[in-house]
């Protein structure tokens, strides 16, 4: 863990570092969290803001929701599928960081209902591509029913799913936020892709 890695989690008195691929799989990917600093560019980008509901597609221990509540003042539900990382994310909401704006949801991404406020969802290192639309296809229905603006904000997609989403004819692709300059080695896959839901 880096130095301003340790700095943030001191600071939002949180503990989301670490890798766990015991319940790894061929659907699911091992926890990792998302580095401070790619959390800290998207944050700056100035998508997310505090009138906005955000939600953590596969959101482990709390990080990006706890990090974005208390740097952009946004509301955040995390969805996790696996208990022991979602007891947790619980206990890191007993943080101030979380200022009552951080909930977490135990269940499965992809039968979980889109809340009508929602209106960014992210995604980091997401599911294999089946998956991916079938939580598409939940918030699809979701804007269809409650007509709104969605942002979705996919981080260290492989190439399959950035073709998938690149024609999918219900996204528009915005930009895609370059966090390559953040570490020492090549990765193609270090940005985060920005899409909008277009409307029926």
């Amino acid at each position: 863990m880096s130095t301003s890695e340790q700095e943030w989690e001191q600071l939002l008195a949180i503990k989301t570092s670490g890798r766990d691929d015991s319940r790894s799989d061929g659907e699911h990917h091992p926890y990792e969290a998302t580095d401070y600093c790619v959390l800290e560019r998207l944050a700056n980008s100035g998508y997310i803001r505090k009138k906005h509901t955000l939600i953590d597609y596969g959101s482990g221990k709390g990080r990006v929701g706890i990090f974005m509540a208390y740097q952009t003042g946004c509301r955040s539900i995390g969805i996790e599928y696996d208990e022991r990382l979602y007891l947790k994310a619980l206990k890191n909401t007993e943080s101030p960081a979380a200022r009552n704006r951080v909930s977490f949801v135990l269940g499965d991404a992809a039968t979980y209902e889109l809340p009508d406020a929602a209106d960014c969802c992210f995604f980091f290192n997401p599911f294999a591509l089946h998956t991916i639309k079938r939580v598409l296809g939940n918030i699809f229905d979701s804007v269809y029913h409650h007509p709104r603006n969605i942002q979705l904000f996919f981080y260290y997609v492989n190439e399959e799913v950035e073709n998938f989403l690149n024609t999918h004819v219900r996204l528009e692709k915005e930009v895609f936020i370059d966090c390559s300059d953040l570490f020492q080695e090549p990765d193609a896959k270090e940005k985060i892709l920005v899409y909008r839901v277009t409307l029926f």
